[in-house]
């Protein structure tokens, strides 16, 4: 895939972007409205970020929508989240008809079935298509993933499949929600935060991080772009010289 003339020749795109989708709450209060607002704005923000990634060529690009840990917030933000994501799926659909894959990953077990079905629905209508993969985490926890991952080999080990010498970090690997995702190449996170926050956690290991004052809502193509450049720029030695 071409990237965008905006960039300057011999930019290196990541393939795999991911992005903490943080600040909506702030954006909202500081115009004294109610925190679902600042969701509403920023999941127009998530739809144009999207087809932005595509157009620079990023090949994976996967966004933190509901941790493990918002369940913690007032119900009432959380039903708002909820019914949100409901609109969401709707309008992820849109993708489909760009070629563009959908995948979620986290445990759907605390989610809706009505909401649970949308989201198997989308995954298999859009499972052939491989001009970009959107990865939506919901309900997602990077220690909860490896903790799945480890029960699942537990489980093998318990049937007498496996021997516990044998678990290695390969085989844990093909156990997480991202089995046959690329790992992470670089971490997005705006609102000014500095910290991952339990967001792809094994994914993320030698992953380039770029933080930004703006807030989710207010994030544009533009700042993409320039969190790729900076990315470009970054000399990734993988623990060599």
């Amino acid at each position: 895939m071409a990237v965008k003339a905006a960039l300057p020749e011999g930019t290196k795109v990541p393939c795999h972007v991911g992005v903490i989708m943080d600040g909506n709450g702030r954006w909202a209060k500081k115009r004294g409205l109610p925190r679902k607002f600042g969701h509403r704005e920023g999941a127009k923000t998530f739809r144009e970020i999207t087809r932005h990634a595509k157009r620079l060529g990023i090949s994976y690009i996967t966004y933190y929508a509901f941790s493990t840990e918002n369940w913690k917030r007032p119900q009432d933000e959380v039903n708002a989240i909820m019914e949100l994501f409901e609109k969401y799926l709707d309008e992820v659909r849109d993708f489909i008809e760009e070629n563009i894959r959908v995948r979620f990953i986290g445990d759907r077990s605390k989610l809706s079935e009505n909401l649970q079905r949308k989201m198997a629905s989308v995954e298999e209508d859009s499972k052939d298509f491989d001009s970009m993969t959107l990865v939506l985490a919901i309900n997602y926890g990077g220690r909860d993933e490896i903790a799945h991952s480890c029960r699942a080999l537990a489980e093998k080990v318990r049937r007498g499949e496996l021997e516990p010498d044998d678990i290695s970090t390969e085989l844990i690997e093909q156990n997480l929600y991202t089995e046959e995702i690329p790992p992470v190449d670089l971490v997005i996170r705006p609102s000014g935060e500095q910290r991952l926050s339990n967001f792809m956690i094994w994914q993320a290991a030698y992953a380039e991080f770029y933080y930004t004052n703006i807030l989710w809502p207010d994030f544009k193509g533009s700042d993409l772009e320039a969190a790729v450049l900076d990315y470009s720029e970054r000399n990734r030695r993988f623990g060599g010289i």
